[in-house]
């Protein structure tokens, strides 16, 4: 009963202090929350870091201390207390009484060892833990500069130099801000004189732990295989930047010493990469083209049936030359083309009917517009494809000039004949029977109506064809006509008549009475 008044006394006192609070004015709580009545002093069970506890109960009165005065938690504040601040004593950061003054940034209460090289957020780099590091390498990606390769090895000091090693000036992110002493200093080239760039990872991996050649650049050409030698090798005048990528400008020699075959003597591609791979000693080379150029040779029937181009082209001077009786010999194709029109035992014959080097869909003529008929079914196919099957012509005088040229009975040249051998002959040997069926439609009938089979050479109507006059012709020399009284007789009443081939012509123009 006694320790009533006490109490009472010390809740009007904490009233009348809550108006005059050291706290200042802002400080908004009631003093019983942090103080007791016996000191000043807060004993740490007043503190809490988790929760609120429940409202003191003043058994003497049957109170309770009002809502507000439930014990204080910094962590609903907008700073909480973790880490190395939960054990930290209050006065280190809240030197004053007013609390509200307090600063919260890190700077207030941290001495910057850094002065300032890397801001004054301690939180980029530290936690409330402890002040060690271990995120340097998101920092470094953070900033525009991942630790890869080499940086991610050596220590800070050795980029960030500083006399108390603390300080973390920003380098900048350009190779060079730290290894133009390296630049100057390269002899094997001299950057300076090649005109490098001094962009480092132009060249350099960043992601290797060194300077040497293996770690070098070369994407833009890849040092592989055969091109995995020293760089002095193909960059001779120390010059780099110059050196053009195609092949012949460090193969030319390689490209004129070659005979197997004679790249020159066949004007093959410069273009080294058109046969050859990066493999050593140029080998295995495949020249692919072939088969859309000539003959499929790595399709098809003779893909892996050969090893080297001399077995088709036994003239390694003129590889135009190819055979194909080497390897098919006769005993084996002859008795596959009985009936075959024009076959023969010959290599570019065997290209013409099998370009493709398979009996399907083999060449036949008689698909062509040039069927082999008679004479022409069993002709040598070289005898008209002298210059090759590509283009050859398909008009008679193209191959038959000289028997045009030659022929006497008629002589067809001072005749005038048409060098179209079609008009007149057929394909059958021996150029007959030759028809001149023309002749009835341009001059007279003698195919058709009362000649229809009285004559058998030109000579027996053209006397004068011996000496190729064929305008002259005779009507009176006939068996039938040759009795100058009998014709006389039967042209009793023709006014006008004459015994002349001429008049005859002109009386009877078709041969008929």
């Amino acid at each position: 009963m006694y320790r009533l008044p006490s109490i009472i006394a010390f809740l009007c006192f904490a009233v009348v202090l809550s108006a005059q609070s050291p706290h200042g004015e802002a400080f908004e709580m009631n003093c019983a929350a942090c103080h007791t009545s016996d000191s000043w002093e807060i004993s740490s069970e007043m503190w809490t870091y988790d929760s609120p506890v429940s409202p003191v109960q003043l058994d003497e009165m049957a109170l309770k201390i009002p809502a507000d005065s439930i014990r204080f938690n910094h962590n609903e504040t907008a700073f909480p207390l973790e880490g190395g601040h939960a054990a930290t004593d209050c006065r280190l950061c809240h030197e004053a009484l007013i609390f509200t003054e307090t600063n919260s940034e890190c700077i207030a209460c941290h001495t910057d060892i850094h002065q300032m090289t890397v801001g004054s957020d301690c939180a980029r780099c530290h936690t409330v833990d402890n002040w060690l590091v271990d995120d340097i390498a998101t920092i470094h990606q953070d900033e525009g500069f991942p630790l890869l390769g080499m940086h991610a090895q050596i220590s800070c000091d050795e980029c960030h130099q500083s006399e108390s090693g603390m300080q973390f000036n920003r380098l900048g992110n350009d190779c060079i801000n730290c290894h133009m002493g390296d630049f100057l200093a390269t002899t094997e080239p001299n950057h300076i004189e090649a005109g490098y760039s001094t962009d480092c990872i132009d060249c350099h991996d960043i992601n290797a732990f060194d300077w040497s050649a293996d770690n070098i650049l070369h994407d833009f050409f890849p040092l592989e295989k055969g091109h995995d030698i020293g760089c002095t090798e193909c960059h001779t005048t120390g010059v780099f930047a110059t050196i053009p990528a195609d092949c012949i400008s460090c193969h030319q020699m390689d490209f004129e010493a070659a005979v197997n075959p004679d790249h020159q003597v066949l004007n093959f591609s410069t273009d080294c990469a058109s046969c050859h791979t990066l493999d050593l000693d140029w080998m295995p080379a495949e020249y692919r083209e072939h088969d859309d150029l000539y003959f499929p040779i790595y399709s098809g029937e003779h893909n892996g049936e050969w090893q080297e181009c001399q077995e088709c082209h036994p003239n390694p001077a003129d590889y135009a030359v190819f055979t194909c009786t080497t390897c098919h010999e006769r005993g084996e194709t002859d008795g596959d083309h009985d009936g075959v029109g024009g076959y023969v035992y010959e290599s570019n014959a065997c290209l013409a009917c099998h370009p493709t080097g398979s009996e399907d869909g083999v060449f036949n003529h008689n698909d062509t517009n040039f069927p082999l008929t008679g004479a022409h079914a069993n002709v040598d196919c070289n005898s008209c494809h002298a210059d090759g099957y590509e283009g050859t012509p398909t008009d008679c005088a193209a191959c038959h000039a000289d028997d045009y040229d030659q022929t006497t009975n008629p002589n067809h040249q001072q005749a005038g004949f048409s060098m179209d051998c079609a008009l007149c002959h057929t394909a059958d040997p021996g150029w007959s029977p030759a028809n001149f069926t023309a002749h009835d439609d341009l001059y007279f009938p003698i195919y058709s109506g009362t000649h229809n089979n009285e004559w058998d050479s030109c000579t027996e109507c053209h006397l004068d064809a011996g000496s190729g006059n064929y305008t002259t012709f005779s009507c009176i020399d006939c068996h039938e006509h040759n009795d100058p009284n009998e014709l006389a007789g039967d042209h009793d009443d023709v006014n006008g008549y004459e015994y002349v081939s001429a008049r005859c012509y002109e009386c009877h123009p078709d041969g008929n009475e």
